[in-house]
């Protein structure tokens, strides 16, 4: 199993965690895309390639609407350049960049079809423009690096689909329960061609004592917890995982996005916290991780703190993931 490092774009941090990332053994570093919340994420993945030399890095994710898909593919395919083939670029329909400017999501087949250019993009192919010319990434042709990989982040069953079928992986954000895991996995094998990779967005806190990594995932597990109660998302979501979700969807503040202190993220009880993430000890979060794997998720990405949570727990909570749980995963 792969294991990812997720992170917020807060200028002088991200280098730092780069670099703690590649000591600690993580696979690769994804950064969060959401412009009014944290800083540019190329500026910040530039440093990061610049502080590290194995760790593989990108957005963790980026959208269609805020950046145009050339924009993102020219972005990527420079920091594949940079970085000695190093870059990947996680893509989704979008969240708190769109609202935090007033702007809906694309409707799945809108994004399916951006989906396809950007991969055209990405090879250099010409794409085919809306007033009849055509366009490609020019300085791309004749480039001796490999072609970027793109991993859609998806929580409903069509958007899990379209990235099966035009993505290189599909990274679930349906959080940790097993049935819901091995349901977007059958998704994704179905959709797909064969050996489409699949991954896996996880809300992780390791710390002996439960509460405190109750509250390190809080403001993180009510982002993605809402993900799950949009419309044709809630399959295989038990009852109470269900009913949780969608009343911190319905308490939603975009102003207090991923926010562990935000009222909507105060709302979540302990019981639907402990299933939808992983908080506890580290033999705990090791045994359902095991589980977790044999589902067929072969990318784990390790969303470790809410946007609020001190930069200080975050660093001890992976520092214990790395030495009692991340070395077992990726042997």
């Amino acid at each position: 199993m792969e294991v990812w490092l997720h992170g917020f774009a807060f200028p002088g941090r991200v280098a730092e965690l780069a670099r703690r990332a590649e000591d600690w053994g993580f696979t690769g570093l994804l950064v969060a895309d959401s412009q009014n919340l944290t800083a540019d994420i190329w500026v910040e993945l530039a440093l990061a390639v610049a502080a590290t030399s194995r760790l593989r890095l990108g957005p963790g994710v980026t959208n269609p609407v805020t950046r145009d898909v050339s924009v993102s593919a020219c972005a990527a395919a420079t920091l594949q350049a940079e970085s000695d083939g190093r870059a990947t670029l996680g893509f989704a329909q979008g969240d708190s960049a769109l609202s935090q400017i007033g702007r809906d999501r694309l409707s799945v087949a809108e994004f399916e079809r951006r989906l396809q250019i950007l991969q055209a993009f990405l090879r250099g192919d010409e794409v085919q423009l809306p007033n009849g010319t055509s366009s490609s990434i020019r300085w791309l042709h004749g480039s001796t690096h490999p072609k970027v990989p793109v991993h859609v982040a998806a929580t409903g069953p069509r958007t899990i689909a379209a990235g099966a079928r035009h993505a290189e992986g599909v990274d679930l954000t349906v959080g940790a329960e097993l049935e819901r895991l091995r349901w977007g996995v059958a998704i994704v094998r179905q959709a797909g061609p064969p050996g489409r990779a699949v991954g896996a967005y996880i809300n992780v806190a390791v710390d002996p004592d439960r509460d405190r990594a109750r509250e390190l995932v809080r403001g993180s597990v009510a982002t993605f917890a809402r993900f799950s109660s949009q419309a044709g998302s809630a399959a295989r979501l038990s009852e109470s995982t269900s009913s949780a979700a969608a009343q911190a969807a319905a308490g939603y503040q975009p102003a207090r996005h991923g926010e562990a202190g935000a009222a909507f993220a105060r709302q979540l009880e302990d019981d639907f916290i402990d299933r939808f993430a992983l908080a506890g000890p580290a033999n705990e979060v090791r045994g359902r991780l095991e589980a977790i794997r044999a589902c067929g998720i072969e990318r784990l990405i390790v969303v470790p703190g809410s946007l609020d949570s001190e930069p200080e727990a975050v660093r001890q909570s992976l520092e214990r993931f790395a030495r009692d749980v991340l070395l077992e995963l990726t042997t």
